[in-house]
């Protein structure tokens, strides 16, 4: 009994035993409840949703918003996904980025998915920086974060940061092309760039293998580095090394079904056979979708939030510390904004002035030249009729 009372927990799981009580029945009286955090987290979420962002970037022709629509099984939000450019707007302009923002929800959990695609990226003759309005874009959204963080209320900040990039290659190629190689070393420090091979059905599985080695090869030449899940022992399923074997993954979109065997999956059908879309030996689709909407979902966003802003964060505050001192609240950036406005304004009224006055100063001494020649042809005129009266008067004596 002495012992017993030295080591009061054994002997209440002595106790708990002796009445064989169920299993979670003796670990909700064992234990601290330190478990119901996770379930409070998920909670959370589900009450005030989840930010998303997600950019497609690739040329024409790769089934990008395909890809999208298949991914998210989005056939209802088709209108708002497929918006597409006008043709004569997208030959007008070699790169335009259009968010399109839509709201998913399932069992009581609201996603706010943004996707961001890139039309005509790549397809004009001269591809000189056409990355830049990319790599634009995804600063700008970095600014407009730090921009709130510097407010009075930072509860509602709408994260619009990118959080993954899907990058496409053709798969018509022995690897990279170069503006692939220059746009992925100017993304890859600020997003989470993910490799896919677009339209993989064309290959063979020895043509593929060969292309997924020589991608990853130059992505190693090059110093280009992309998302790979983290392989540890806390990972409940081997999915983190099975991506990380299958990078970069090789997809298949499609939005239409086929009947097989009395079935009803989607996929291509070609004289050979049938793709299947959601097949792990026909493509990566499955691994993607996994990985972007089920396991490592807010991985991307921590890598984003943790690493990569601030990463840029701190570069930004090097170059400018004022980025980093708090706002006074709306009313103050509406008066800084409102000054800046008068500043500029009066700096041009005075610039006009200044313009105008000189002007009138190029006219003035326009006058005073013509004036002086005026002046200087009349005294020449005059010094010779004196000259000539001169002559005439002398002659006239002699």
């Amino acid at each position: 009994k002495t012992g017993w009372c030295v080591f009061p927990s054994l002997f209440r799981m002595a106790q708990l035993r002796a009445k064989k009580l169920p299993v979670q029945e003796r670990d909700n009286r064992t234990s601290i409840g330190i478990s119901a955090i996770a379930s409070q987290v998920v909670r959370k979420v589900a009450r005030k949703g989840y930010d998303f962002c997600v950019m497609v970037v690739g040329e024409s022709g790769l089934g990008k918003s395909t890809l999208i629509d298949t991914l998210f099984s989005s056939s209802e939000y088709s209108d708002q996904l497929n918006e597409r450019l006008p043709a004569n707007q997208r030959i007008e302009r070699t790169l335009q980025i259009t968010p399109r923002s839509i709201e998913i929800t399932e069992r009581n959990t609201h996603m706010r998915l943004t996707i961001i695609d890139t039309p005509g990226f790549s397809d004009a003759v001269d591809n000189d920086r056409c990355w830049e309005p990319i790599v634009e874009y995804i600063d700008s959204a970095f600014m407009r974060f730090l921009t709130d963080e510097r407010g009075l209320d930072r509860s509602n900040i709408n994260d619009t940061r990118v959080h993954c990039c899907l990058y496409f290659i053709n798969p018509i190629g022995h690897g990279l092309r170069p503006v692939d190689v220059v746009t992925m070393t100017a993304l890859h420090k600020k997003v989470n760039v993910i490799p896919v091979i677009a339209k993989s059905d064309t290959l063979t599985k020895a043509e593929l293998k060969t292309l997924k080695q020589a991608i990853r090869t130059d992505l190693d030449a090059y110093g280009i580095e992309t998302f790979v899940p983290t392989i540890d022992d806390h990972d409940p399923t081997p999915m983190s090394a099975e991506l990380a074997e299958a990078m970069p993954l090789a997809l298949v979109g499609c939005n239409s079904t086929v009947e097989i065997g009395g079935r009803s999956l989607r996929g291509r059908v070609y004289p050979w056979g049938v793709v299947e879309v959601d097949n792990k030996t026909h493509c990566d689709f499955l691994l993607l979708r996994e990985m972007l909407i089920q396991t490592h979902t807010q991985d991307l966003k921590d890598i984003t939030a943790e690493v990569l802003y601030e990463n840029w964060r701190r570069s930004k505050l090097a170059q400018d510390p004022q980025l980093g001192s708090p706002q006074r609240g709306s009313e103050s950036l509406n008066a800084s904004r409102d000054q800046e406005q008068f500043l500029a304004d009066s700096e041009a009224e005075l610039l006009r002035r200044h313009e105008a006055m000189k002007r009138d100063l190029e006219e003035q001494q326009r006058k005073l030249e013509e004036t002086k020649r005026q002046i200087e042809e009349e005294r020449k005129r005059m010094e010779g009729l004196r000259t000539l009266n001169k002559e005439v008067s002398s002659g006239s004596l002699v």
